[in-house]
């Protein structure tokens, strides 16, 4: 028992701990969790789950599973795809199956696999997990259409490639004489039936049991949890898997039917699935022994080759035909195709079962799963930025940020963001203040930011960083108070009074965002400077004209608003640690314009810092010729 504590403890620590070296140096999550299931399994032997957990293994993942689906049925919008509908329709339904049968055919005629075999791993590798694709996308920052496009047909997919694997396995166990056909044929209809009633019914009846009061706040996401596990575990009593499909059609449900407490419950669904993502990986690639690896061998890696260059892009280039997607958006989708933890679960399952049947390279498929899963999660997890930065697919090359409220000093800070190549937006609902904001040649959105058609129709992911900047103190708390989960808590901002009067007016430290300016301006205040003549100024710090020799040339009141790094990146004074600018970084500052003799200054110290790096660069050329 302390043993088995011990792996739990090791799990949960390695699994989080891989997410957050994902997050600080922008390396594909799941990669690292594949390395760490690999050392804990094949490699060190010190797990191994099929043993470990014993009879609940299968049905902890299946469970697992079946939560991670609901999750990501949650974020699924209809209006989100309006644009891309046809394509994502095509690609499920017409793509699905041509993956099935050219995989199918790989695998007889390149891996020498049996027909049972080759057709039961085609349906399996039907699937692009969500598990693997949600963090590549939140990394990648790509552009609407094909990100769309990606996480509907991974949500999807999952649960329909695992039922095109159960028909499959069940219709060879119907013609091996082990099952009746007509028995599959009802039970296949009943599930089918229960999967789409039962899904989109659940989610009805939980969206008005919430919506009408008659739950209380702290019961609904225990309330939600327990009703996805009941409906998974009442489908699989059915047809075994198609619980998945269940869940998925309730999530999409409770999605599409503007539940107010929605964004609450998604993130708590969010957390839950981080960590079953995070140890699910973990588990299933420590579950691979090393028999199963040895498996491997050059047909394992013309399958693979195949899988990836030849069945993936043909499906996708054939069932896009005729759709509104450049080349460029089916060339990306073609290529990205992860696999995931049902491919994973669902293969061991099967290979197991068909090898107990007699099919003698049944045990084989395990390993050709493990071969493309890890392929694909090394090779898409590293390429999907770079090949999106090539095609042109990226949102936003250099960290963005969204300013709200359009004003004299939003626009002006916006121009100056836009000289520094930093991608900006002013969005407000006021059309009078947007007009002003679009002469001055910046882009605009215009319409309530908070709305949901703001959130389907504007690509966040182009933003690091928000501003609020209107004239309402609380208005802009509650946009910072909206977007901080999404955004960060660090990277949202306000004006206005740092601190009220006396405790009755100012507000609670846990909502609202970081006050752009210390101490707190007003937007009153702002306003008359900018009448005043206060302007935004750009400054690149130098090894001459340091950060002492910059503030000393400042005029008095001049405020330090952020600083641009080498690489593009964005560091608010604001923030708590953020430390100094220093040589190489460029500071945005606002504050009344500089005399002329301390323009004359900064501009000397500029030519001498020059005047300094040509002698250098003189004197490295001339040792080198010595």
């Amino acid at each position: 028992m302390e043993h088995l504590s011990l792996q739990l403890a090791m799990i949960g620590i390695s699994g989080i701990a891989a997410q957050w070296v994902a997050w600080r140096w922008q390396l594909p999550a799941i990669v690292l969790l594949f390395a760490v299931g690999l050392i804990f399994g094949p490699v060190t032997g010190f797990l191994n789950p099929v043993e470990d957990f014993d009879g609940l293994y299968r049905p902890l993942v299946s469970l697992a599973v079946a939560i991670v689906l609901f999750e990501g049925g949650l974020t699924l919008n209809f209006r989100e795809i309006r644009e891309t509908s046809m394509a994502v329709r095509r690609v499920i339904v017409l793509g699905g199956p041509l993956v099935w049968l050219l995989t199918a055919l790989a695998g007889h005629f390149l891996a020498g696999l049996s027909w049972p075999t080759a057709i039961v791993l085609g349906a399996i590798l039907v699937v692009t997990g969500p598990t693997v694709i949600m963090p590549l996308l939140r990394q990648a920052h790509l552009t609407v259409r094909p990100a769309s496009i990606l996480r509907w047909e991974a949500i999807i997919n999952d649960p329909i490639g695992a039922l095109f694997a159960v028909a499959a396995f069940e219709t060879l166990l119907v013609l091996g004489g082990a099952h009746e056909a007509e028995n599959l044929i009802v039970r296949g209809s009943v599930a089918a039936l229960f999967a789409v009633v039962g899904g989109i019914g659940g989610g009805y009846v939980l969206s008005r049991l919430f919506s009408r009061g008659h739950a209380p706040e702290y019961l609904k996401a225990p309330i939600l949890l327990v009703a996805v596990i009941g409906m998974n575990a009442a489908s699989n009593l059915i047809l075994h898997d198609s619980g998945l499909l269940t869940v998925t059609i309730m999530g999409i449900t409770m999605a599409n039917l503007r539940l107010s407490s929605i964004t609450d419950l998604r993130r708590f669904k969010e957390t839950i699935s981080t960590l079953l993502v995070s140890g699910l990986f973990i588990i299933l690639t420590a579950a691979l022994s090393r028999d199963e690896i040895a498996r491997l061998d050059w047909q394992a890696l013309f399958f693979v080759l195949a899988v990836l260059f030849v069945v993936r892009p043909l499906a996708v280039f054939l069932s896009t035909i005729g759709t509104q997607l450049s080349w460029q958006e089916r060339l990306l989708v073609g290529w990205i195709a992860p696999r995931g933890i049902v491919a994973v679960a669902v293969s061991g399952l099967f290979g197991s079962t068909l090898a107990a049947y007699g099919v003698e390279d049944g045990r084989r498929m395990i390993a050709f799963t493990f071969a493309v899963v890890a392929a694909t999660i090394v090779l898409h997890g590293f390429t999907l930025g770079p090949l999106a930065r090539v095609l042109g697919l990226r949102a936003a090359e250099r960290p963005g940020m969204l300013l709200v409220g359009a004003s004299r000093f939003t626009i002006g800070l916006a121009r100056r963001l836009n000289a520094l190549n930093v991608p900006t937006l002013v969005a407000d609902s006021n059309w009078s203040r947007i007009s002003e904001a679009r002469l001055a040649e910046v882009e605009t959105w215009f319409g309530e930011i908070l709305s949901e058609s703001a959130h389907h129709s504007l690509n966040l992911s182009r933003f690091s960083y928000i501003v609020a900047a209107t004239d309402n103190d609380a208005y802009n708390t509650l946009i910072c108070t909206d977007f901080a989960p999404e955004v960060g808590r660090s990277a949202v901002f306000q004006i206005g009074a740092t601190n009220g009067n006396s405790d009755r007016h100012s507000v609670n430290y846990t909502i609202g965002g970081l006050p752009l300016f210390k101490p707190g301006k007003t937007f009153a205040e702002l306003r008359d400077h900018a009448v005043d003549g206060w302007i935004f100024q750009a400054t690149r710090l130098t090894e001459t004209f340091d950060f002492d020799a910059f503030t000393s040339s400042c005029p008095e009141g001049t405020h330090v608003l952020l600083w641009v790094r080498p690489s593009g990146a964005l560091v608010f004074a604001a923030v708590e640690g953020s430390g100094s600018p220093t040589t190489g970084d460029t500071i945005l500052s606002f504050g009344p314009r500089r005399k002329d003799r301390d323009q004359e200054k900064i501009a000397k110290a500029t030519t001498v810092d020059r005047e300094v790096r040509a002698e250098r660069a003189r004197r490295a050329a001339d040792e080198v010729k010595g």
